[in-house]
């Protein structure tokens, strides 16, 4: 049968397991899927990294439009975690769990996100205005509630998708996904560049200048958020299967520390964004331009977001449908060294073509660059902590992830408190660096106390040291080279890290396809 057509009942695992297939095995089988859905992600936040242009050449840094985005977003982000409350791992873990009914745990899992969207979308409708008079935006209302009703919206979509991804559907899951962003992408080009440069006004939308209001980005989002519903149509259909209220209850006691450190884990993300008006020494229309200059050049290392995510999507379904295997620990252990490897070759990349990657941004956020690699290396942390998060995952301790995530939000709410009246936006950079490199050590060491894995220790410390040297030489490149000459030198530079990987650890040979012809 075509596995695009497989039915709820056809699959019991997340992953099925292979007899007598070692660790190297299982590994060739996480790049696979890493690879699979790794490639949409990639393809989607390319083709999303269009936004970022797109929006700062039209929206000025001066006129703080693209700060409003960045913070209205950044409230987003956490209300998203807030309304999924960890109902996408907890999925995961009880479908592929004995003794549970897969039909009744994906429709009771729905029924649960589609009630709490609905109960949060009224509850913003009745509270509007005093919720945009907390967040400083009482004459614009409708920001708030365009976008916390899509982010409701997408809550709810979140569990088909997840629920795809249960059925191995990598192709359906990434053409919604694509074609989302791709059409989000079309309407922002209409509206931003299209319509102005016709001055056509259809709608009666822009003013005698055709200036555009930033809300207009937000209904943008909304229209997207619907068009993916409807497209999940089929499995929005699961719903059918009844709601379960033993299971309900199991499910939420797993959950919810997941929602906890969730909640604490995108605070180490957003909280800057949103505490940063307020605490930013300067009027609401200075601080806007401040926060829109670092939201737009922190695009530029959300490269890291799409390793992390792609990574996340083959690796949550793995482990929890390898856990029972003799070598898991062993592969555990792998998975994290080649993690590295690749976010630090990502990282080197990035810092050795700053400047073409700059132009991604329009040229009044340049002043913002320096806070892209203390960024980027602030998200390698946050990788790493999450590759370390699944000892308590697996053990059934949720609530240590929360105790280690809520940890690291203090660690920046702090600094960020401290630091943002007198450093502006780097303050943001230092404190996400900060209160990710405090959580992902002591996550390290209480996980060797309660599930031990042997990590190449020593292997993972060369590659940091080598790219820490390659990095201080590409800065220096950057900054005293002239860009033909820089690029020159940083591509060489990056040769050198890929060479160091395929001597160590990823030989030519063992490659697919291409890896015969290097065979002795």
């Amino acid at each position: 049968m075509d596995n695009n057509n497989k039915t709820i009942e056809e699959v019991s695992t997340p992953l099925p397991h292979r007899e007598g297939q070692g660790g190297g095995s299982l590994l060739g089988s996480l790049l696979k899927d890493t690879a699979i859905y790794g490639l949409s992600s990639i393809v989607a936040r390319f083709i999303n990294y269009f936004l970022v242009p797109i929006q700062t050449k039209r929206f000025n840094a001066a006129g703080g439009q693209y700060g409003i985005i960045t913070n209205v977003y950044a409230y987003v982000s956490l209300l998203i975690i807030l309304l999924t409350y960890g109902m996408e791992t907890t999925f995961f873990r009880f479908m592929s769990k004995e003794g549970e009914n897969p039909e009744r745990v994906y429709s009771t899992t729905l029924r649960l996100v589609a009630t709490t969207s609905l109960v949060f979308a009224a509850v913003v409708s009745v509270f509007l205005q005093p919720l945009a008079n907390l967040m400083g935006y009482s004459d614009h209302p409708e920001y708030i509630w365009v976008m916390f009703v899509t982010v409701a919206i997408d809550a709810f979509v979140a569990i088909p998708m997840a629920y795809l991804r249960y059925l191995h559907k990598p192709v359906k899951f990434a053409s919604i996904q694509i074609f989302n962003i791709v059409l989000n992408i079309v309407l922002n080009i209409l509206y931003l560049i299209v319509l102005p440069a016709l001055e056509w006004n259809p709608f009666g939308i822009y003013d005698s200048q055709f200036t555009l209001q930033v809300v207009w980005v937000f209904y943008i989002n909304i229209f997207c958020s619907i068009v993916k519903m409807l497209l999940l149509w089929k499995e929005l259909g699961g719903i059918r299967f009844g709601f379960d209220r033993d299971a309900c209850k199991r499910m939420l006691g797993y959950a919810w520390p997941l929602l906890v450190m969730g909640l604490a884990g995108q605070l180490n993300q957003a909280a800057s964004q949103i505490l940063f008006p307020y605490l930013y020494d300067g009027t609401s229309e200075e601080a806007n331009t401040q926060l829109g200059i670092y939201g737009a050049c922190i695009k530029i290392a959300m490269i890291m977001v799409m390793i992390t995510q792609a990574f996340r999507y083959a690796y949550e379904p793995f482990v929890f449908g390898k856990s029972k295997d003799k070598n898991s620990k062993e592969t555990y252990a792998q998975a994290m060294k080649f993690f590295i490897i690749f976010t630090l070759l990502a990282f080197l990349a990035v810092i050795g073509y700053m400047d073409i990657l700059r132009y991604l941004v329009g040229e009044s956020y340049w002043e913002g660059l320096n806070v892209v690699p203390i960024v980027m290396a602030a998200e390698i942390m946050f990788g790493i902590f999450f590759n370390l998060s699944f000892w308590y995952k697996l053990t059934d301790r949720t609530i240590w992830g929360a105790y280690f995530s809520g940890i690291g939000a203090l660690v920046l709410i702090v600094i960020d408190i401290l630091l943002i009246p007198r450093f502006s936006y780097m303050a943001c950079a230092w404190a996400g660096f900060a209160a990710y490199g405090v959580s992902m050590v002591i996550s390290y060491f209480a996980g060797q106390k309660y599930f031990p894995i042997n990590y190449p220790l020593k292997s993972i410390a060369f590659y940091f040291l080598v790219s820490a040297v390659l990095f201080v030489l590409m800065t220096l490149a950057n900054s005293h080279l002239p860009m033909w000459a820089s690029l020159t030198v940083n591509t060489l530079l990056l040769l050198v890290f890929v060479a160091v990987i395929v001597r160590r650890d990823l030989p030519l040979s063992s490659l697919p396809v291409i890896g015969k012809k290097f065979k002795k």
